[in-house]
């Protein structure tokens, strides 16, 4: 065609209908076609039959040819094509760069498009999904106990917060929560939170997930207070009485709880395939326990009454549970009903612990029995003889907890003699000296 006639650059008075039939030269990948009434106005056509208009200007700065492209033909008209150089040319004129300027406006548009999805990730990146993202990956290697506790107490404590922004927690709220739960007693508790909320927050720093630890700097011991309470023989036996009129699973939790001496985690996860076919025997996995460690347990006569007590559905192991899926809940407002029926008052179910100690002390028993009881290290032992000292007492743990059922049933029974019941001689002169 007489289009492609010519030399190098070959100008043309552009219509939509020239333009329509450029063709690029056969052996070529593309033809710049220029148009001799609008200076600086070109097409490239490619081999493929693409025609794209663009505008070609010479830098007064660096005397190099710059080019920009306008538009491709079909989408916009030769004459749209005509103005738009003009416009360009005109900006030149003026001292300003269009090529500079449109990398500008879309450096400035990918920037508003990165903030904004910036922002999106943010808003989907809730609180909820950040303790939930910890604890599959950063409390992947953590104990089964540990993992679920942490995971409970955050949502527990953060309720309105769940399903916000994490990165919009903040400080005050949770030293508004942490004051709260400290207010109520639970000094231990607002500490702990405070130290899983730290944790879980780190980790999510570290992977460049948030920007910074609202937790970082809060106290998690300064505020907490070592409980002594002691429950009176009394108090254990109403405690016991209200539990015996209390329906399943409330009851037999309660009355296992205090023959067992296990913490309140322990027996209320507790299930039918952990304790021997014949109930002699609860063996606790290490994966339940607080050291990590499997723990056996006595189960008295007394314990095996309360087991007595629980309906055992077909076909689900958990001992206490109302859905046959997961552990008894609502632990707190069984708790209060049996204050309101026992009447004693100021006290929680770990308190179980501290009165059996003590009382295994009164009547004689070691203090590396009650803690090998209670799953403690025991502290009478040196760092040295724990690595050597490798019995279980099994058998001195079945004693112990036989003689705390019987104090507690003795507690309990109406004719109670409160000499008897703390009679250390007696006990003892009983075991054979």
């Amino acid at each position: 065609m007489a289009f492609l006639s010519g030399g190098k650059h070959m100008p043309l008075h552009f219509t939509d209908a020239l333009v329509a039939n450029l063709q690029c030269p056969a052996g070529q990948k593309d033809k710049l076609f220029f148009d001799q009434t609008q200076k600086g106005l070109a097409v490239r056509v490619t081999l493929a039959g693409a025609r794209i208009f663009l505008i070609q200007w010479t830098d007064s700065a660096t005397k190099q040819k710059r080019r920009e492209v306008l538009g491709v033909f079909g989408a916009i008209t030769t004459g749209q094509a005509r103005k738009a150089a003009q416009a360009r040319l005109g900006d030149v004129a003026k001292g300003l760069d269009p090529r500079s300027e449109r990398l500008a406006k879309a450096e400035a548009a990918r920037q508003v498009r990165a903030a904004a999805l910036a922002a999106k990730q943010e808003a989907a990146f809730t609180f909820g999904t950040l303790v939930s993202d910890w604890e599959k990956l950063g409390l992947a290697q953590r104990r089964p106990r540990y993992r679920t506790e942490a995971v409970r107490a955050l949502r527990y404590a953060f309720p309105k917060d769940w399903s916000r922004p994490a990165h919009a927690l903040t400080k005050a709220r949770i030293v508004e929560v942490h004051d709260t739960l400290a207010k109520a007693g639970k000094h231990a508790s607002a500490g702990r939170l405070v130290a899983y909320g730290r944790a879980c927050f780190t980790w999510a720093v570290k992977r460049g997930r948030l920007a910074s630890n609202p937790f970082q700097g809060l106290p998690t011991g300064s505020t907490a207070v070592t409980r002594d309470r002691l429950l009176t023989d009394g108090e254990i036996g109403a405690i016991w009485r209200a539990a015996l009129g209390m329906a399943e699973p409330a009851g037999p939790f309660i009355r296992l709880a205090l023959l067992t001496l296990a913490r309140r985690e322990e027996v209320a996860g507790m299930r039918w395939s952990e304790i021997s076919p014949d109930l002699s025997v609860w063996t606790i996995p290490g994966q339940r326990m607080k050291r990590g460690q499997a723990h056996s347990v006595a189960l008295t006569d007394a314990a095996r009454e309360a087991l007595a007590a629980v309906t055992r559905l077909e076909g689900q192991d958990f001992v206490f549970t109302t859905t046959g899926k997961t552990p008894i809940s609502g632990i707190s407002k069984m708790k209060l009903r049996l204050d309101r029926i026992s009447g004693v008052s100021d006290w929680v179910l770990h308190d179980f612990r501290r009165a059996g100690a003590s009382t295994l002390a009164r009547l004689g028993f070691s203090p590396i029995v009650a803690d090998k009881l209670l799953a403690h290290q025991p502290a009478a032992l040196s760092s040295v003889a724990r690595i050597y000292q490798q019995h279980d007492f099994n058998a001195e743990k079945k004693t112990a907890l036989e003689a705390w059922a019987a104090h507690v049933l003795r507690c309990a029974s109406p004719e109670r003699d409160d000499d008897k019941v703390t009679n250390l001689a007696e006990h003892r002169a009983q075991r054979g000296g």
